[in-house]
């Protein structure tokens, strides 16, 4: 037994496909016409398609509903996080809150190209190549300054080693090494 029957009165009758189309049009969901109606599912579709309705998607309906202003801002955020700062769209969809695939589709609608994998990396490694090079050139000018490469590795955590290397690839010019042992004296095996 259906504990629903289906709806015969005249209001049903007066729910014309056209005043559904434009209710959807306007942004209403299949539900709320549902809701709003008091017709079933399949005969808000099947009005909505016998006017010549054109269905959206969800994301359609979400992004129709969204403040234009904010999307704009926020599809603008993101592709200047993806283009300048080397962002992947992993990174973009959690700085949204939305899937990889919101993230990509926002991307594009603020005129961004989307890269591929090989692409991303050489521009994180130029970017890490440049960063290296930024903090070279730094310790470079506080060893010239006086500091110490143990002053220095201490300073940035890094190993004595690695602050030669990086002051190597500055071209600095090294001060020559002192021996702090004690004094030898003449004749006096090391």
């Amino acid at each position: 037994m259906n504990p629903h029957p289906p709806v015969t009165s005249d209001t049903s009758k007066a729910v014309t496909p056209q005043a559904l189309r434009e209710q959807y049009e306007g942004g209403a969901t299949v539900d709320e016409l549902v809701t709003a109606s008091g017709l079933s599912y399949g005969t808000v579709l099947n009005r909505l398609h016998d006017a010549g309705t054109v269905m959206r998607t969800s994301w359609q309906t979400r992004r129709m509903r969204q403040n234009p202003q904010a999307r704009q801002r926020l599809a603008a955020r993101l592709r200047t996080l993806y283009e300048q700062h080397g962002a992947t769209l992993t990174e973009l969809a959690t700085a949204a809150g939305e899937t990889r695939r919101g993230a990509r589709r926002l991307l594009i609608e603020a005129g961004g190209t989307v890269r591929t994998t090989h692409q991303t990396l050489r521009m994180r490694t130029a970017a890490r190549a440049a960063e290296r090079h930024k903090l070279a050139v730094s310790l470079r000018g506080r060893y010239e300054a006086g500091a110490t490469v143990p002053e220095l590795a201490r300073e940035h955590s890094y190993s004595v080693a690695t602050v030669y290397r990086l002051l190597h690839q500055a071209g600095t010019p090294m001060r020559p090494q002192h021996n702090h042992g004690p004094t030898r004296r003449e004749g006096q095996r090391p």
